[in-house]
């Protein structure tokens, strides 16, 4: 990869543009602009196709979105932790089966709470009284009229609408399926677990798209040894150039010239972009020339969602044996829900979950009273509660690496959105996990997969623009997945404690 150093006013006139066009090196090369799976399984399948590729990533760490932490002494993933879809169409699977990772499966198909079923858990009501189990399977009978009727209002409505205003118009057509008392705080949860599953709050969500993502089939699974495995595996052999935040990319010609925050630059055939939609659309990277009307358009129309952990470790179990703890309440910006890992993983760990406008509202906390506050709904639990003794909070919403977890439909979403998200300009690419083909925006596997899409289009780009008519390429990850039968490999390893 070249590295310059020169005046970019220079770059843009053409002198010494020309000069490197004439000194333009045998094999091909790409930067690839962020370190997460996406920007990863791109840069590998590159690497692996005898590309020259370099990564830019602005953290101290490569992942991203996926973040395994080990200051607990084990693996706790404070970003993305299911396998969406345990099932051979996953892509993702066949790196899970090789390096022999566990999975501990949370859901089976169409559970209304997406990734848990309602086999394992305890709801409390804000005194602590825990809610009556045939109070929360009456509720979800009801949650799942609702839901249901939600599809006719799409039919009669021409324009589209929030979630949350569909299911106002379905209780006011339907008295009946009206809730008061404790049976709507159940209600509100129900909600609240919908809500986390988009990372937004249900008035934000778009009533036409909601229920059109194409969720693979075989539950969700948790990665008990967390992500960061596959990490590992896709970034091994790449070369890749931690705290090199990226802050301006022109895209010429037949060039690409990056310019990082301390003024470093590097040229290249092509980039892929696979930086998270919430930095893109705070505009924290210029492009020269601008982005075409039609892409920012694109990216300013697509909504990032937003959720927090806070992970706590303690030195005794003191709760029940379920892998979901809940709080009901009045709305669901008051419900709220932890995620037992002991249950998964055998370690003393709970994770307190939130999503949407809350998750931001946390955010204005220090860790400690955010850790706090996720203690003072743990103890109307559990009043015996003891403190943890150490403790993890998520920032994802600030992050200036992120800003935002995943990407979800607005209300009003024009169809074509993603289809100009996804579309290159130039030569430049895009990945990440909003241009996930198939609608598998906001999961690993939507994000790697669309690295794979991005890699694959970058690489014909280039080699048809360098007039390569023949290449040679290794086994890649994904080579190898089509090569070799699924049942020909350790199968996946996932069970239910």
């Amino acid at each position: 990869m070249d590295s310059v150093d020169f005046s970019s006013d220079a770059f843009f006139h053409g002198p010494i543009l020309s000069c490197i066009d004439l000194k333009r090196p045998t094999t091909p090369s790409v930067i690839v602009i962020g370190g997460g799976i996406s920007g990863l399984a791109a840069a590998r399948m590159l690497h692996e196709a005898n590309f020259r590729v370099m990564v830019l990533e602005s953290r101290d760490r490569i992942g991203g979105r996926i973040h395994t932490d080990y200051s607990f002494g084990f693996p706790v993933d404070m970003g993305a932790a299911w396998l969406h879809g345990v099932c051979d169409e996953n892509p993702v699977a066949p790196i899970i089966r090789c390096l022999g990772l566990t999975l501990y499966r949370t859901s089976g198909d169409d559970s209304v709470l997406y990734d848990h079923d309602l086999e394992s858990y305890m709801l409390f009501d804000k005194n602590g009284v825990q809610v009556p189990q045939n109070v929360v399977t009456a509720v979800e009978e009801v949650f799942k009229k609702i839901l249901k009727e939600t599809d006719k209002v799409r039919k009669e409505h021409t324009d589209d609408m929030s979630v949350l205003q569909a299911i106002s118009i379905v209780l006011n057509n339907h008295p009946d399926l009206r809730l008061e008392g404790l049976a709507n705080e159940v209600l509100q949860w129900y909600i609240c677990r919908m809500e986390a599953w988009f990372a937004a709050d249900a008035d934000m969500i778009s009533l036409r798209s909601w229920d059109q993502e194409h969720v693979l089939s075989g539950g969700h699974g948790l990665m008990v040894q967390g992500y960061d495995p596959v990490i590992k595996a896709l970034a091994r052999n790449v070369d890749i150039r931690l705290n090199h935040r990226v802050k301006r990319i022109f895209n010429g010609s037949n060039k690409v010239l990056v310019t990082i925050e301390n003024g470093q630059n590097f040229v290249a055939d092509a980039a892929i972009i696979t930086v998270p939609v919430g930095v893109l659309k705070a505009n924290l990277i210029e492009f020269e020339p601008n982005l075409p009307e039609w892409k920012a358009s694109a990216i300013e129309d697509l909504g990032v969602g937003h959720e927090n952990k806070v992970a706590m470790l303690f030195t005794d179990v003191f709760w029940p044996n379920v892998e979901l703890l809940g709080v009901v309440a009045p709305s669901s910006y008051d419900c709220g829900y932890f995620l037992n890992l002991h249950k998964a993983t055998g370690q003393p760990v709970l994770v307190y979950m939130a999503a949407g406008r809350f998750a931001y509202d946390l955010e204005k906390l220090s860790d400690q009273s955010a850790k706090d506050f996720a203690m003072l709904q743990l103890k109307k639990m559990f009043p015996d509660a003891t403190e943890p003794v150490q403790y993890l909070f998520s920032r994802w919403g600030t992050d200036p690496n992120s800003l935002g977890c995943y990407t979800y439909d607005i209300v009003g979403k024009p169809e074509d959105l993603y289809e100009r998200l996804r579309a290159p300009v130039g030569n430049l690419f895009f990945g990440g996990e909003a241009v996930s083909l198939d609608e598998h925006q906001g999961s690993v596997h939507g994000a790697y997969a669309a690295g794979l899409k991005a890699a694959d289009d970058c690489e014909k780009h280039v080699l048809k623009r360098l007039g390569k008519i023949e290449k040679v390429r290794l086994a890649s990850f994904r080579q190898q997945q089509q090569q070799q039968p699924l049942d020909a490999v350790v199968p996946l390893q996932i069970s239910r404690m």
